[in-house]
């Protein structure tokens, strides 16, 4: 007879088993290595605003799964369908070794999370373990956004809160006008930034919500409008804020749009989210035939963690655990005796270095605003203007190089840029350019005109990938993930050309000058942006 059958049936203590203790600390230490690039990028977002709720989700998690094994019977003394956990853990472990040959720490972070599942499923086996998930699917609300998907997400959220702010403004009476996600009050112009989008109310209200609908005490359906409701509530109330903010600049000065007011007013949106949802549930708690209090609909005991918690000390050594740690500790060394291997840094002249005269075109070089900068993230980029007596408008060029687009930062479309600046898409299209006698023969660029005002802009821009032209920013990083791989490398750019339309001018004029500029630049790029 085991040491586990000898516990009573009704018990939550079981006795100390020092071999299913060393197999599980086995398998926590041997995950290590092979998920640490994915630690460190957890460590780095949680140090920012929108993602400084995630060091609380581990411990969300942990309160979950004490509830759920307080809430079941204790698990039956012999399992016998433990296998499916190892299967998990293995294709857990494979796609944290793609994170980690692609250098994406995201992926890693998401294989992680899989992990912790499939050593679930084999601890308590697949009935029981499917009982204990909701603490696992929680851990997803401490993972980042990949980087393209969090930019055009804030991006689509800056313009829903400008214009729902701005019609907040426009109702107290006040005169406003939106220009892109620059609201114009007359006297003062408020730029709608990147960390008003609302995403750090956005996260931790989700993972609340989550959290509010699995402890709440009632039908299916209330969990659902509790779950749901979170997004388009913070989405409303960060537009009420940024209304708010308006009234206030409009009425006593600019100082309200910044400091610890601004700051201050955030918070204030943040509790006032959830003070609604608790609000919404004990509406809804009015809609059931037997309704409770709040204290009662809300389950927050934690009576018994201690001891259940303490099982951890009993528990159960068994083939399939021994199997996943030796897995898991044999995948991580493997990579642990490899992970040295670093691309070798291309070679490249740094746009410091482009001419200054290109063909008859004399340019004006500028450097971006540091707060751009930052948002870009590229390790090198040229912003430069180029003119000619012998054209009507100027051509600016812009290139951004990335070494590396696999750790947290790289490209972005300028469709996500564009709207920011207050600029509108009037028009977009791909269309091929024929660029025979420089090298790059015919390739694919996407082509938008952009407005603000009356003003109008001719764009062409491309993602240039190791030799690449590709016009689909998601195709670009799909490359980046197979040339990491194929080809040990992970660089590229962004190529984007702009003139302006004049009043009268035909479309086909400002197409002409582009690409008049651009068969002069291009047989230029290589020495920059390597094929």
């Amino acid at each position: 007879m085991s040491v586990t059958d000898q516990v009573e049936p009704g018990s939550l203590a079981r006795p100390f088993n020092p071999a299913g203790l060393f197999w599980f600390a086995l398998l926590l230490l041997g995950s290590i290595p092979i998920f640490w690039i994915g630690f460190v990028s957890l460590a780095k977002a949680w140090a920012t605003p929108e993602y400084s709720h995630g060091p609380l989700i581990p411990i969300i998690s942990l309160y979950l799964f004490l509830r759920e094994m307080r809430r079941l019977p204790p698990p039956k003394p012999v399992v016998h369908d433990r296998w499916p956990g190892i299967l998990i853990i293995a294709f857990s472990l494979l796609l944290a070794i793609a994170g980690n040959l692609t250098r994406i720490p995201d992926i890693v972070t998401y294989a992680f999370v899989i992990w912790v599942g499939g050593v679930v499923m084999t601890i308590f086996g697949w009935e029981r373990g499917k009982q204990h998930q909701l603490g696992v699917v929680h851990l997803i609300f401490m993972l980042p956004l990949p980087h393209f998907i969090y930019l055009k997400f804030t991006v689509f959220l800056q313009t829903i809160s400008s214009e729902i702010g701005v019609w907040f403004v426009a109702l107290m009476g006040v005169p406003v006008f939106l220009e892109g996600n620059v609201i114009d009050l007359g006297v003062y112009k408020l730029q709608v930034a990147e960390a008003c989008s609302g995403l750090r109310y956005l996260f931790p209200i989700l993972s609340f919500s989550y959290l509010f609908a699995i402890l709440y005490r009632g039908p299916l359906w209330h969990k659902i409008v509790l779950l749901v409701a979170a997004a388009p509530l913070t989405v409303l109330m960060n537009s009420f804020r940024i209304g708010v903010i308006g009234v206030l600049v409009n009425s006593y000065g600019i100082e309200h749009a910044e400091g610890f007011l601004h700051f201050f007013e955030g918070w204030i949106i943040f509790g006032a989210c959830i003070a609604i949802l608790f609000i919404m549930a004990i509406a809804l708690q009015r809609l059931t035939p037997d309704p409770k209090p709040l204290s009662e609909a809300i389950d927050l005991d934690t009576n018994g963690f201690g001891a259940i918690a303490s099982r951890i000390t009993g528990i159960q050594a068994s083939s399939a655990l021994a199997a996943g740690a030796l897995l898991t500790l044999t995948v991580s060394l493997a990579w642990t005796f490899q992970q040295g291997r670093e691309p070798a840094p291309v070679d490249r002249d740094p746009f410091a270095l482009y001419p200054r005269q290109v063909g008859e075109w004399s340019g004006t070089f500028t450097l971006l605003d540091p707060d751009i900068e930052r948002v870009l993230g590229a390790t090198d980029y040229l912003a430069a203007n180029f003119s000619t007596p012998a054209e009507a408008a100027p051509v600016e060029l812009f290139m951004a190089f990335y070494d590396k687009q696999t750790e947290g930062s790289g490209i972005h479309s300028p469709e996500v840029c564009l709207p920011v600046g207050g600029w509108e898409i009037f028009r977009f299209e791909t269309v091929p350019l024929d660029m025979e006698g420089t090298g790059y023969g015919t390739f694919n660029v996407n082509r938008a005109i952009i407005q603000k005002g009356l003003s109008k802009q001719l764009v062409y821009y491309w993602f240039e990938q190791r030799g690449k032209r590709i016009t689909n920013d998601f195709k670009a990083k799909m490359s980046v993930v197979y040339d990491s791989i194929v080809m040990d490398r992970t660089d590229g750019a962004l190529v984007r050309y702009i003139t302006p339309m004049l009043p009268g001018e035909p479309e086909a004029a400002a197409d002409e000058r582009l690409q008049r500029m651009m068969r002069e630049s291009l047989p230029r790029l290589p020495r920059f942006v390597p094929g």
